[in-house]
């Protein structure tokens, strides 16, 4: 595993890119400290303080079809979650499909992004990972801050990040090596905070309210709209109604 360390970089997702385009090799993994232009799923800002979070993206070769990248997605999801609880009280859920809640707050987003070659498999895959540890030191953006959340209000021990990203990587390896056979199936629906939800689903073409049913095993999201018909998304975002 090479792991490479930057002071500050535009986003780690559009580094690693760059790199995987030019043959780096799989579990290259790029950490920041802090981010100018992080971003998450259809373009969002992250925000990316230094001293905060944990921004980090790793290279993967994995050997599955497009339709298949749910699998990468949802296993980082149960591996920072698992991760997070190790180093932290608390107890975290998931929303489908990528973000990780601590009491009622989101406290990681996870963006993969994938490369496609002239075959019937991913060419390459990125997987991105923000984790607030952190609340910034001058609060999050007014923008967010009735959703953001952190592990820690203040700063703690000073090795927490790297603790935190060893044990992330250490997880996601273990799902990753067997991950066609979807080893954290299990463990995702245990963590979906969104089953049995009111929810409002956000697709390239529609926005609906629908009712989320549960998890399938293929990872999508299966919802019944208001006309009782039944869907499984594998793509698209979602936010609970409160």
């Amino acid at each position: 595993m090479n792991i490479l360390y930057f002071k500050e970089l535009e986003s780690t997702n559009k580094y690693a890119k760059e790199l995987a385009k030019n043959g780096e090799s799989e579990f290259t993994v790029i950490i920041a400290d802090s981010q100018s232009g992080g971003y998450g799923r259809m373009g969002r800002h992250f925000c990316s303080p230094e001293h905060s979070g944990l921004y980090m993206s790793i290279i993967l070769r994995p050997r599955l079809k497009p339709e298949q990248s749910l699998y990468i997605t949802t296993a980082a999801a149960v591996a920072v979650s698992e991760a997070i609880e190790k180093i932290a009280p608390v107890k975290t859920g998931i929303k489908w499909v990528n973000d990780i809640f601590i009491y009622g707050k989101k406290v990681c987003g996870i963006l993969t992004e994938a490369g496609f070659s002239s075959g019937d498999t991913l060419d390459y895959a990125i997987l991105g990972i923000g984790v607030n540890i952190y609340t910034p030191k001058d609060g999050f953006a007014a923008e967010i801050k009735d959703i953001a959340g952190s592990i820690f209000d203040s700063p703690k021990d000073t090795n927490i990040r790297d603790a935190l990203a060893e044990s992330i990587i250490g997880n996601f390896k273990a799902f990753y090596s067997d991950i066609t056979n979807k080893p954290h199936l299990d463990k995702y629906r245990q963590r979906n905070i969104v089953t049995g939800k009111e929810i409002k689903v956000i697709s390239a073409n529609d926005v609906y309210t629908a009712t989320a049913l549960g998890i399938d095993d293929d990872f999508r999201l299966t919802v019944k709209d208001a006309n009782n018909n039944i869907t499984a998304l594998d793509s698209g975002e979602i936010s609970i109604r409160m």
